[in-house]
């Protein structure tokens, strides 16, 4: 198995209110908060290539240009979708897609990835 783009995944969450800006943090309205947006696009990335890394290697995020565009409401179910759009050495860069039950884009945006050796990554902490 090899990385290549249009490698995909999708993660399916509903809003919870440990999910809304007022927990954590980011606003005082009981949405969907960004960061947890964020949280849930990042894992869609990881998901994506998790079983195409070879043994002792993982990936860390290091670019993120996210568009919160639409307010989601505690019980919305909301689907983001993370494709794999380049392959650049060791360089991912992921497009990001959040659509919610009613099909209004909630999210969209890039995140990039780079893949290092789990153990030498750690012994650098």
């Amino acid at each position: 198995m090899t990385l290549a783009p249009g490698l995909r995944s999708e993660v399916l969450i509903m809003v919870e209110r440990e999910d809304t800006a007022i927990r954590v943090g980011s606003g005082d309205v009981p949405v969907l908060g960004t960061p947890r947006l964020l949280s849930f696009a990042e894992g869609a990335t990881v998901k994506a290539v998790q079983h195409y890394l070879a043994p002792g290697q993982t990936s860390v995020g290091t670019k993120v240009h996210l568009e919160h565009i639409a307010p989601s409401p505690v019980g919305m179910h909301v689907e983001i979708a993370a494709e794999l759009t380049e392959v650049d050495g060791r360089r991912l860069v992921f497009s990001i897609m959040a659509v919610d039950k009613r099909g209004v884009l909630v999210g969209t945006g890039t995140i990039e990835r780079v893949i290092v050796d789990r153990e030498r990554f750690l012994s650098r902490l």
